[in-house]
């Protein structure tokens, strides 16, 4: 059987590897004419390196990135108030968390597929049903006949869009800043990811590679928001940061720093129709607030592989959607809920809300975080 799947993203790729060493025939359909390197860096988190050792390629990546032991959450000065230690999930995993450049990982993935897998400038244009299947229509004016298709086209899904109704993009109204940049962090901070809130507005940063910081920042709108797409602004809105944050900033090429819209997928209940599923961002787009957006969908491609091999499409399917969507949904809501309670801007709410963070038990944080890392046994 070959399976065809729409999107060469980190959770279209990590599919097409994990149902190769599964014996299926892929084809990786994707809409640039050339993959190319992303200025941004992403974290793997426990539950995405798990998948990524079942695969093969956890050493590779681990080479090619660096260890992130501790996620804290700060003050706009880099004092604590929260801090979770992962060395304890470490051990039991047996897999660190390793924040890489996005480019590179892309790259690794790639080199992983078989070499003919890879269909680029394919921009989905149109998906019509018929008796052997679903036919489908580039943009390049080629048409290819599909038995068995996955969407891993992302939040604005084609795929979605044209076999899924009553599905909403949710915009938080917030502006989103990512940059990379040759820096030499101090060393207490070169294993740790670390998130300074501040008042309508946050800025976290990690070391990717030696003298390499992947950063991003985030601030909220109302009006106006077409003044946040100048680069050029967004170091006055940090003037009360530490000076670690201005210097990042500041020594960050202006052609190395991407500014997005923040928005995510309201939760929706079906992903699978027939012989096409959603996987990725195409059926549960979060926001960017527990870093879990591409874990997630590397943690589809595995469940899904391991549900095709063992049952016919449609059942396989509904296994799958079955055993992923709960976690899914709860990380989207999850991360919903934290992106608005990090840019409240009532200095009273503020104060309490940095409060409540400080005086959570660890244990509190270490069982949230145990449950997203776990990888069910199918």
């Amino acid at each position: 059987m070959t399976i065809d799947i729409i999107g060469a993203g980190i959770g279209g790729l990590t599919t097409a590897i994990a149902l190769e060493r599964k014996g299926f025939n892929v084809r990786v359909f994707e809409q640039t004419e050339k993959i190319k390197p992303i200025g941004a860096g992403i974290i793997l988190a426990n539950n995405a390196i798990q998948v990524y050792e079942k695969l093969g390629l956890k050493e590779t990546i681990e080479k090619n990135g660096n260890p992130i032991s501790s996620l804290n959450i700060t003050k706009a000065n880099l004092k604590p108030l929260s801090k979770v230690d992962l060395s304890s999930f470490e051990k039991k995993f047996k897999a660190k968390n390793i924040a890489i450049h996005r480019g590179i990982l892309q790259q690794i993935l790639i080199n992983k597929l078989n070499s003919s897998s890879l269909k680029l400038n394919h921009k989905l244009k149109k998906i019509s049903k018929n008796k052997n299947g679903y036919s489908l229509e580039f943009h390049n004016g080629e048409k290819i006949q599909s038995s068995t298709l996955l969407g891993a086209d992302g939040i604005n899904s084609i795929v979605r869009q044209h076999l899924f109704l009553n599905n909403t993009i949710r915009n938080a109204n917030q502006i989103c800043w990512r940059g990379v940049t040759e820096y030499n962090l101090p060393q207490k901070y070169q294993n740790e990811l670390n998130e300074a809130w501040g008042k309508t507005e946050r800025f976290g940063f990690v070391q990717i590679a030696k003298n390499k910081v992947y950063w991003y920042a985030l601030k909220s709108f109302k009006k106006n928001k077409e003044e946040f797409f100048n680069v050029n602004n967004i170091i006055n809105y940090f003037n009360e940061y530490n000076p670690i944050i201005k210097n990042i900033i500041s020594s960050t090429k202006k052609e190395q720093i991407h500014a997005t819209e923040i928005s995510d997928l309201k939760p929706i209940n079906k992903w699978y129709d027939e012989n096409v599923c959603l996987i990725g961002d195409s059926a549960h787009a979060t926001t960017p607030n527990m870093g879990q957006g591409a874990c997630q969908a590397i943690e589809d491609a595995y469940i899904l592989s391991e549900c095709l091999r063992k049952y016919d499409t449609n059942r396989a399917f509904k296994a799958f959607q079955k055993l992923r969507l709960p976690k899914a949904h709860q990380v989207t809501k999850s991360s919903w809920m934290i992106g608005k309670i990090a840019h409240w801007s009532n200095p009273i709410l503020i104060g309490i809300r940095n409060k409540v963070i400080q005086l959570t038990p660890s244990s509190i944080n270490k069982k949230q975080f145990e449950q997203i890392f776990k990888i069910p046994n199918l």
